[in-house]
């Protein structure tokens, strides 16, 4: 599962040199390096980013990723809760890269009651990366009062890891090292993929509550992890792509356990837990009827790991996860139609 770290070792050295430097103090009143200005759209309006910025802060999840993929070390980033599985607030890829790296550690911001603004403040960037967030229009507002910031491009959660490395890439100046990190993994992708046994299922990614099987959620194709499900080969079903039209603009939908037979379609589902889910899910008179879960056609991850965590990708995280999900997807494979 821990792939080398191909990504960095391919940019150019000039981006690592940079990277290297990033949490180095920029000189008083000289913001930004260079003179052009880097305009990005985003859903909040438009942000102009005067020069190449040195120092970089990200805010949310997947954001430090990306940065870090194309060569740049934040001056601080959040501190990552979900899948962190030794308490350190940073997920094994992403330490992976900081550690590839070098150079000063980021900042680590606690987000646990939201965005720690006064933590952004103190570590003094020349922009504030989000392309994949949450953010409402009034973070933004907070946030842009900091530095030139990054909002996502149309919604809340809902931006491909492709895009946000792309927005990225320009705000940061390093369009073609984006370029080049996309066409990398694209290559793994397609090579851990070749061949597997659940390419071309139709697939769904579940959520249940094992404390209350009365409604049953589905992420539509807007979550990223639909996506990466799908470049893998497990095509979202009908009902999966229904949901997402009934749910515009929303990365999931919920529907009621009575309407169970919504996913009758599907060949396999992705779900967060263990084989005791999927017990309590077979015993269920409503949700066992649904015809993966009858046949134990459900790759589980267990919940909160940092395989888990994975699964909402980023330019890092997909190389460190791919060939374990690659084997999960296929064993639960073996018992779909």
């Amino acid at each position: 599962m821990q792939r080398a770290l191909r990504l960095t070792l391919a940019l150019p050295v000039v981006a690592v040199l940079a990277a290297c430097s990033s949490s180095a103090p920029a000189d008083p009143g000289s913001g930004a390096a260079g003179d052009d200005v880097i305009t990005i759209e985003h859903a909040f309006g438009t942000t102009e980013i005067p020069g190449t910025p040195e120092r970089v802060a990200t805010v949310n999840w997947a954001n430090q990723d990306i940065a870090l993929s194309l060569g740049v070390v934040p001056v601080g980033m959040a501190a990552q809760t979900y899948g962190d599985d030794d308490g350190d607030g940073i997920l094994p890829w992403t330490a992976e890269a900081l550690d590839e790296l070098g150079g000063e550690a980021p900042v680590l911001f606690d987000e646990t009651d939201g965005i720690d603004f006064e933590a952004v403040a103190e570590s003094d960037p020349d922009v504030i990366l989000a392309a994949y967030s949450g953010l409402t229009e009034e973070d933004y507002a907070t946030l842009s009062e900091i530095a030139p910031t990054v909002a996502y491009p149309e919604y809340a959660w809902g931006t491909p890891w492709r895009e946000s490395l792309a927005v990225t890439g320009e705000a940061l100046g390093l369009e073609d090292e984006a370029a080049a990190v996309e066409a990398d993994i694209d290559e793994q992708v397609a090579a851990a993929a070749d061949g597997a046994a659940f390419a071309g299922l139709s697939g769904a990614m579940l959520f249940v509550d094992p404390t209350d099987l009365s409604t049953i959620s589905a992420y539509t194709p807007l979550d990223t992890r639909i996506q990466l499900l799908d470049e893998l080969g497990l095509a979202p079903a009908p009902s999966v792509e229904t949901l997402g039209e009934d749910n515009a603009g929303q990365f999931f939908g919920t529907v009621s356990a009575e309407q169970a037979d919504t996913f009758d379609d599907v060949d396999l589902i992705v779900a967060y837990g263990d084989q005791t889910l999927l017990d309590q899910l077979q015993a269920d008179p409503l949700l066992g009827t649904i015809p993966a879960i009858q046949r134990g056609a459900v790759a589980l991850l267990t919940d909160g790991t940092p395989l888990a965590a994975a699964l909402t990708p980023t330019p890092l995280s997909i190389p460190w996860a791919l060939d374990e999900y690659v084997a999960v997807f296929d064993a639960a494979a073996q018992n779909a139609q």
